[in-house]
């Protein structure tokens, strides 16, 4: 008897470490931006603690997601949209083309923007081409779709960054957009469509248009999408698409370019919702029905906000990076900000996300240069320069090992 507990407890700590290894979004394994574990690298170099760089064969933005061995992410690659699968040593296993590739306008982005999200069974990937597909580990494409074939042109006037989510039996995808604006969802194994819901709110011209990724979490026994965009915060059943609640007045003014980029951040049973260009912070707590907006904002801060990078929070607390590198870490139930610290200033913005990884966050420059913060001293301890390539995409927290993708190249960070 005693042989069979040990055995139990073996194999549970054996599959709750394996899921301590992954990072099957780009906001991690609680999609708030926390990294498992504790013991990653603080200092680096180009020379210096790189466990490996690899080129990649083309251009992208999009996160990488990690999965067991195996390490995915997306490019364009001779005029095609592209998933890769890497190693752990960086050697690649297979690339799969999906569909045409639709370049990027803006200098941040390509047509690789979304990142891909796992379950530890399939792989899921978006492309600002409006192509959708679901893969298998091996490479192979079970199931592809077009959005903009199936539901119409993308009329954003920048370039796609919603990245898919998944709920328990579907991949959701958040089309926020001037015209026909949407939320669909499509079964994970089949690949037809399980719902559609329609998200047509009355916000003027670019404020119509958001880029961000919606949060999927579990609240009094039900799964809800939290979803940002169009001056409102709106949830929705996860099963059904269903609209729960919502929350306007995040653009009272009307004003017609509060177009979204950040997305919001869940902990604690708060949302906290960055705006309005990253000059607006505001809480909601979860719960009730229909329009909450009067009843579920419990602050709202218009000296605080991000632009472009999602906060990350975790016991209370949201660590909010400005575009210029400046980290405040809010007391979500009050308001309240804690402390603040500044990263060094150049004429390079801050475009990722920062990263909660123990009691250090990580904030990660567009030139590649990543400032550690310590949130104990509330003090910067180190700063650590790559080779300068351009990177907007956020820092993967796995094993130890902290893995940067540029624009061109593929870092893996470790002793």
């Amino acid at each position: 008897m005693k042989r069979f507990v040990l055995a139990v407890a073996m194999l549970a700590f054996v599959a709750s470490s394996a899921v301590a290894e992954n990072w099957p979004s780009w906001r991690g394994p609680t999609a708030s931006g926390v990294a498992s574990g504790e013991n990653y690298p603080t200092q680096w170099s180009a020379e210096k603690n790189v466990k490996w760089k690899v080129k990649l064969p083309g251009l992208g933005n999009s996160t990488p997601v990690v999965w067991g061995d195996k390490i995915f992410l997306t490019s364009g690659i001779d005029g095609q949209n592209n998933v890769l699968a890497l190693d752990h040593a960086g050697k690649e296993l297979w690339r799969t083309p999906v569909g045409k590739e639709v370049p990027g306008k803006h200098k941040k982005a390509t047509g690789s923007n979304p990142s891909a999200v796992t379950d530890g069974e399939h792989l899921f990937v978006y492309f600002k081409s409006g192509d959708l597909a679901c893969l298998d580990y091996s490479g192979k494409v079970l199931w592809h779709e077009n959005l903009q074939d199936k539901y119409g042109e993308d009329t954003l006037w920048w370039d796609l960054g919603t990245s898919p989510v998944l709920t328990k039996n579907a991949v959701v995808v958040a089309v926020m957009q001037s015209g026909p604006s949407y939320l669909v969802a499509f079964d994970k194994q089949s690949g037809k469509v399980a719902w559609k819901q329609d998200r047509n709110l009355d916000a003027p011209e670019e404020a119509a248009q958001s880029y961000s990724t919606p949060v999927v979490l579990e609240y009094n026994g039900q799964q809800i999408i939290v979803c940002l965009g169009a001056d409102h915060v709106t949830c929705h059943d996860a099963a059904t698409g269903k609209e729960l609640w919502r929350v306007g007045g995040l653009n009272p003014t009307n004003h017609k370019f509060f177009r979204s980029i950040a997305s919001a951040v869940v902990d604690s049973n708060v949302v906290v919702a960055p705006y309005a260009r990253g000059a607006t912070l505001t809480a909601i707590k979860l719960g009730g029905s229909g329009d909450v907006t009067k009843s579920h904002v419990l602050w709202t801060k218009d000296d605080l906000g991000a632009d472009v990078p999602t906060p990350a929070a975790q016991d209370g607390k949201a660590y909010v990076c400005t575009d210029k590198g400046e980290l405040s870490c809010v007391d979500i139930p009050t308001g309240n900000i804690l402390w603040k610290v500044a990263a060094e200033k150049n004429r390079n913005a801050y475009s990722s996300s920062p990263v909660l990884a123990g009691d250090k966050v990580y904030l990660t420059r567009e030139d590649g240069k990543t400032f550690v913060v310590d949130t104990t001293t509330h003090k910067i301890i180190a700063e650590n320069e790559l080779d300068g390539e351009f990177t907007v995409a956020t820092p993967v927290f796995v094993d130890g090992t902290i893995l940067i993708r540029t624009h061109e190249s593929l870092y893996c960070i470790g002793k």
